[in-house]
């Protein structure tokens, strides 16, 4: 199995590290990550600047840093630096939460998310640590053992979400397939002056607002569970039919 790993927080995460470490002996392991954090990129590509790569050392994997986003490195991964497409991409284990909203600001997601529109298995996988040190092992572990079912099973327009508790393997209690929950930010602008007079800003967040959603993503972390979430990439409405009885008129 030619397995493609990427995520956002940098070439020298050990999130990357510890999730590469897991996987040995599962088939092939390309990297292909950011050569810095590339947190809350979503899923931007490089379309104006010169993207580049340059192969690196990496314990058990072939491996490339690269200039660009998460989708920048499973784009140019999948289509030209390894010898043919990869089978499934694994994006992570990402160094905080991924639940709720943050899907669409995620550039763990995002990298998944590349690897599916390209129609291949993929998943995001994150540790719900906060501010705290994270643990990877639980997510680790999981990985070693999601993988190959992902890849065997996961429909080609679907990624998994993986949110992991941030908590030793033995206090973990379960995996639960999720649906999207909800989370807000309050969020903040520190302005300064920089020596010069000029106005900038620095943006904060501080802790998010998580609804009690039974069910969610949030929720089944909160109750030290594993959440899985299916997100497909067909983002339709399906059930706000009621547009249409309000849509104006094409014509003015």
């Amino acid at each position: 199995m030619r397995i493609l790993v990427s995520n956002d927080d940098g070439i020298h995460a050990p999130g990357l590290a510890a999730l590469v470490e897991a996987l040995q002996g599962l088939g092939e392991l390309w990297v292909v990550a950011p050569e810095r954090e590339r947190s809350a990129a979503s899923h931007a590509i490089s379309l104006r600047d010169p993207l580049r790569a340059w192969e690196v050392p990496y314990p058990g994997a072939r491996a490339w840093a690269t200039t660009g986003t998460p989708a920048d490195c499973v784009l140019i991964g999948a289509r030209e630096l390894l010898p043919a497409l990869p089978e499934v991409v694994v994006s992570g284990i990402n160094r905080g939460a991924n639940l709720g909203e943050d899907v669409w600001y995620s550039g763990t997601v995002a990298a998944a998310k590349e690897g599916t529109m390209w129609g291949l298995p993929a998943v995001a996988l994150s540790v719900c640590c906060g501010f705290d040190a994270p643990d990877y092992r639980a997510a680790a572990a999981f990985a070693r053992r999601l993988l190959p079912l992902a890849a065997e099973h996961l429909a080609r327009d679907v990624l998994l979400n993986v949110n992991v508790p941030n908590l030793p393997p033995d206090q973990i209690r379960g995996a639960q397939v999720c649906h999207q929950g909800r989370r807000r930010y309050q969020t903040s602008f520190d302005k300064r002056t920089d020596p010069r007079g000029g106005v900038y800003y620095w943006i904060g967040t501080g802790e998010p607002l998580d609804e009690p959603d039974p069910g969610s993503d949030v929720s089944a972390v909160a109750a030290g569970q594993i959440a899985v979430t299916p997100v497909r990439l067909d983002l339709t409405a399906d059930d706000a039919g009621g547009i249409a009885t309000w849509l104006p008129s094409a014509n003015a």
